[in-house]
């Protein structure tokens, strides 16, 4: 691996990657007797935290959420396995690939995926300023493939943000208050 000096060395995909689990119970659920989107939402938040804190090598914080998708319905008695990691960085930001995993606590059959997410987190020191993150260094052809994507969301998430600005931009020199 070269190092490019004043640079934090890079870290391999695997030294960050995490997995959480949990049995979700009756607390969890919503008014349909299901486990709550936000439940899911909150421990992929977890996992994803987790996987930024060891990247970065300190705190780490949600900048943004994409792509939260609920495939299949979770339900008291699941075992949810909330598996990261970080797919891509940049100076101080590092996008956190997350796929949800349900099984029935008591049985032997396979684990199906009921949901996927990408997060940003933003390293930050102790006065809440951001720092820099080491480069990730996709190792497996799908951790390569992660990275491209990630890649690609990033140039999205920046274009829409700038196309947003612009718009209100030009309303509010239109004279619209809003």
């Amino acid at each position: 691996m070269t190092e490019i000096p004043g640079e934090l060395p890079g870290k391999p995909t695997a030294a960050s990657r995490t997995t959480l689990s949990h049995i979700m119970t009756g607390n969890d659920t919503n008014l349909l007797g299901t486990v709550h989107g936000g439940v899911i939402m909150k421990l992929v938040d977890d996992a994803a935290g987790a996987v930024a804190g060891r990247h970065s090598g300190g705190p780490a914080v949600t900048a943004s959420m994409d792509e939260m998708v609920f495939l299949e319905p979770v339900r008291v008695g699941d075992l949810v396995h909330v598996k990261a990691q970080c797919n891509w960085t940049g100076r101080s930001s590092m996008e956190i690939g997350v796929r949800v995993l349900a099984e029935r606590w008591n049985e032997s059959t396979p684990a199906t995926q009921v949901g996927s997410a990408y997060l940003v987190f933003a390293a930050v020191d102790a006065e809440g300023k951001p720092r820099t993150v080491p480069p990730v260094v996709p190792e497996t052809d799908q951790d390569k493939r992660r990275y491209q994507e990630a890649q690609i969301r990033r140039t999205h998430r920046l274009a829409r943000r700038r196309a947003i600005k612009e718009l209100r931009e030009r309303r509010a020199a239109e004279g619209f208050d809003d």
